[in-house]
């Protein structure tokens, strides 16, 4: 038998090691997808390989604009994926209110040219099988993009998630209805675009992402606000059957502010071509979309086109027709969102009255007005409700009575103001950086306190994305809710399970928009 001297021993081991390392990191230098072979960039510690801009659908241009997505152009070579693609087309960002910048798509490049996704993995080898997450950003339906600072996939990577970001078309370059592109299209429907370009996405993961250490079959969605949305409409949707197991819906939902009918987006798109003064939707397709974009608006999302969406959404959920998955999901304390001035504690009262008649009382009790200060914040906590928590509230209801897994939560902590902004509280948006582990982005004086929170809520979701249970090792316990004890995860300075104290207002809103 062949003897080694120790020094020999040693050098043997180590090329070993140094041959098995290239032999695993190597298989993510140059990545096959669908197109072509790709290549990414690594991040500073060397640890999670970086995709950013793999082309995922062909250019959603010229005879292509306001049609489904389509297969990928292949390309020769290996494209360099080192950098986001162009954001959707829409209007320059800006930041206001609470969003700084750190909340916005980059300013440059925007384009139609617009259907690319991202990639961050910490896999060593192909077969590693990790799960994956799939983010769908918010901005209304008419902005938003992949390239927002705080949705990096770093953090997510390294705690073994593979993290997936996707770009989707927004406003009329995603949500154009008229009766002309409803006859074109085989499957006779036409508006919702942007959620066909999610669906595509989807696919491609399901297609592709083994090839970077991910688990098709252990794949999460997850959004917030217009995302969460876009979650509730990919949960609903027959066309995304198998394409996820697990959903993350943050504040936002279609349930009882519904989707206009395709009929309704039909006449929309109608106006739109009068107002461009032409006749067909090939004319309509000529026009610039810097053109498209400073005089078409008021786009609403997603349509009940009898194909992606087959029904209303609420009707779905009720015949137990949605998509079976775990959910984890919630809202902010103080993310109401007011579009019209502060009415006074009179005004708001009248209000009450013209809005539910004898139930007027009942409302007050859960939306005082006995002074214009507790009127103004009544406001902005049925503002909340209305908009998000109501929403996210009956989507728990509905997951808990069909009698599948859901986890909700309420995330209360107000991020620390710095410079110029007006402290805001627990914001709309607020719970993005500490979900997903990026606080370093946003330029805030962090406090300890801050840094608990993003690494237990960071811990929260890959444990949920890799099991559908978001709870721990070394956690706070998160109970499941149920509709019988409705306990959810408060999540600020402390985080704790605790009894919901408002479930009373956000019945009685629910069981009022059904009188509607």
């Amino acid at each position: 038998m062949k003897r080694y001297t120790r020094s020999a021993y040693f050098f043997a081991l180590l090329l070993a090691l140094t041959v098995c390392a290239f032999t695993t990191d190597a298989a993510f230098d140059k990545i096959k997808v669908e197109g072509g072979y790709i290549s990414g960039t690594v991040n500073t510690a060397g640890d999670i390989h970086i995709f950013k801009g793999i082309p995922f659908a062909a250019k959603p241009i010229g005879a292509l604009r306001w049609k489904a997505p389509q297969p990928v152009a292949s390309w020769k070579g290996v494209k360099t994926c080192d950098r986001f693609g162009p954001s959707p087309m829409q209007n320059k960002p800006v930041p206001f209110s609470m969003w700084s910048a750190e909340f916005l798509i980059p300013e440059t490049p925007i384009s139609e040219d617009c259907l690319h996704l991202n990639v961050w993995t910490g896999a060593k080898d192909v077969k590693e099988k990790r799960p994956v997450l799939v983010w769908i950003y918010g901005g209304g339906f008419v902005s938003g993009g992949s390239g927002v600072p705080i949705y990096d996939g770093e953090a997510m990577a390294k705690k073994g998630i593979v993290f997936v970001s996707i770009n989707y078309r927004v406003g009329i370059f995603g949500f154009l209805a008229h009766p002309a592109l409803t006859k074109e299209a085989p499957y006779h429907a036409s508006g919702n675009y942007g959620l066909l370009d999610q669906i595509a996405a989807l696919k491609w993961v399901r297609k592709n992402i083994a090839k970077f250490g991910g688990d098709p079959a252990n794949v999460t969605i997850a959004g917030q606000s217009a995302g969460s949305m876009s979650v509730n409409c990919l949960v609903a949707s027959p066309l995304a059957k198998g394409l996820f197991q697990k959903a993350i819906a943050e504040s936002g939902g279609s349930f009882t502010n519904g989707n206009a009918s395709l009929q309704r987006g039909e006449e929309d798109g109608e106006k739109i071509m009068k107002q461009f003064h032409v006749s067909t939707i090939n004319e309509l397709r000529a026009v610039p979309a810097e053109e498209l974009l400073k005089k078409a608006e008021g786009f609403r999302g997603a349509v009940i086109d009898g194909y992606v969406l087959p029904d209303a959404i609420i009707d779905i959920f009720t015949a137990g027709k949605e998509n079976k998955v775990s959910l984890l999901t919630g809202w902010n304390e103080d993310e109401g969102l007011l579009f019209s001035p502060v009415k006074n504690a009179a005004d708001f009262k009248q209000l009450a009255a013209n809005w539910y008649g004898a139930d007027a009382q009942t409302f007050l009790q859960f939306y005082p007005a006995t002074n214009d200060s507790v009127a103004a914040l009544s406001q902005l906590k049925l503002s909340r409700d209305q908009i998000f928590g109501v929403q996210n509230y009956t989507w728990a209801n509905m997951q808990s009575s069909h009698g599948n897994k859901v986890y909700v939560y309420r995330f209360t902590r107000k991020p620390p103001a710095t410079g110029g902004y007006v402290k805001y509280g627990a914001f709309h948006t607020a719970e993005v950086p500490y979900a997903y582990g990026n606080l370093q982005f946003v330029q805030r004086p962090w406090e300890p306190a801050d840094q608990e929170l993003a690494k237990v809520m960071c811990a929260y979701w890959a444990n949920f994305a890799s099991t559908g249970n978001p709870n721990g090792s070394g956690l706070p316990v998160w109970e499941a809710y149920t509709v019988n004890d409705k306990k959810i995860m408060i999540l600020g300075e402390k985080q704790e399970t605790k009894p919901m104290t408002d479930h009373a207002a956000l019945d009685f809103l629910y069981n009022r928009s059904k009188e509607k």
